[in-house]
């Protein structure tokens, strides 16, 4: 393949002629890797201590989730455990298996313990950047060199020799700083979004167990609300089962045992607004609401009627997921049939104005999420976009031969 003029072929693919490569070893002032290492192996036990251990589970692509949970430890135990020094913000996480190749920046200056399937970088600051490092290591480039490079037949995994031999291009210090701003205001305009995105949701969660238990009442209402059955409301259907050996070639969404429909069909069977449950599978009882044509197969439905709100039912039933759940009948192939949610037991304003209009607000609430979460994900794509741009040189932020101070 001819290389245009300025660009070289490397081990790395094709960069800048001023750019170098170099290996993950020579990049890192030290590696820290203390997989394997237990309490019990050094004479002592997790607890006594408020130091968190980071193991693959907290590792995520792009942060630390301190959401997952962490063992703690003592003064003591990090003292014998954390022989090689200390982290320190901005040094680099990377897990090395299941799953592998997730990489994440220290948030903080606090001590941590670096646990399982996890190691830490720490990089040579006069060979390379950290945060441009830790952007590289994100990139589909490197997390594809990865898994050429990794091994294991359920649990891919890389061994710290191979890790260490890896290779990434590497722009004049100057570039890679500014490649690494960037990407980092992008990941801030991420993480702002996500972070809203996350307390309209719980807004959104607060209204619904409001306005659907009958806590808070709309202006205007003043009806009586009455406990009912689902099965007095309304009577769940079973779909007609097909598999998409018997399906025929067509756009109607077929609506199965899982979260998102399965295969198409060349005709629906429901029409208009339709609730779904799905009838079994590890997704057995997962509440949808589709206002297209579909055809339901593995799963029960809900449809329209001018006894009730369609729409408030469904916010209904997906503030009872988890009860539904519970309703789950069989062992391993877990089944919810319409004879499974008939019983449960809902509030329900006799109005169906009210009913309406509850809706319509938990609905606005819904489209506002939807705006939010397309804006995120419109973002992530510019961010794979500009890492494809920056971190292979074909846009460059500092002019060729600016130096490498």
């Amino acid at each position: 393949m001819e290389v245009k003029p300025g660009y070289k072929q490397t081990e790395v693919g094709v960069i800048p002629q001023d750019w170098e490569t170099d290996t993950m070893l020579r990049i890192s002032g030290q590696i820290m890797d203390y997989r394997g290492r237990t309490p019990k192996k050094l004479g002592m036990e997790w607890g006594g201590g408020d130091i968190p251990a980071l193991s693959a589970g907290n590792v995520k692509k792009g942060f630390v989730d301190f959401g997952e949970e962490c063992y703690f430890g003592s003064d003591e135990l990090y003292r014998r455990w954390m022989t090689k020094g200390d982290v320190a913000k901005d040094d680099i996480l990377f897990t090395t298996e299941a799953p592998l190749g997730n990489v994440a920046l220290v948030p903080d200056d606090r001590r941590y313990i670096l646990s399982q399937r996890t190691i830490l970088l720490q990089v040579d600051p006069q060979r390379a950047s950290g945060t441009f490092l830790f952007q590289m290591m994100l990139s589909g480039r490197f997390q594809r060199m990865l898994a050429d490079y990794s091994s294991g037949s359920t649990a891919k995994g890389i061994q710290r020799k191979k890790f260490e031999q890896l290779s990434v291009a590497l722009p004049p210090l100057p570039e890679q700083r500014a490649i690494a701003a960037a990407l980092s205001d992008v990941d801030a305009l991420l993480g702002g979004l996500d972070r809203l995105i996350a307390k309209k949701r719980d807004l959104k969660q607060a209204a619904m167990q409001q306005l659907l238990t009958g806590q808070t009442r709309l202006p205007g209402f003043r009806g009586e609300w009455e406990v009912k059955r689902l099965g007095d409301v309304c009577r769940p259907q079973k779909g007609e089962l097909i598999t998409e050996a018997t399906a025929l070639p067509g756009e109607i969404p077929v609506v199965a045992g899982g979260q998102e429909p399965s295969y198409f069909h060349n005709r629906p069977n429901r029409t208009g607004k339709t609730i779904t449950i799905s009838g079994s599978g590890a997704y057995a009882g997962f509440v949808s609401f589709f206002d297209v044509p579909i055809f339901a197969s593995d799963c029960s439905t809900i449809n329209e009627s001018s006894a009730y709100s369609i729409e408030f039912l469904y916010y209904q039933l997906a503030l009872k997921q988890r009860e539904i759940y519970r309703s789950q009948t069989g062992g391993a192939q877990p089944h919810v049939h319409p004879s499974d949610i008939a019983p449960l037991n809902l509030h329900v304003p006799a109005d169906v104005l009210e009913q309406a209009a509850i809706a319509a607000v938990l609905s606005d609430m819904d489209a506002e999420l939807a705006v939010l979460e397309a804006r995120r994900d419109k973002t992530r794509d510019l961010k794979q976009a500009m890492m494809q741009e920056l971190l292979t040189g074909k846009t460059r932020l500092v002019p060729a031969g600016a130096g490498h101070a």
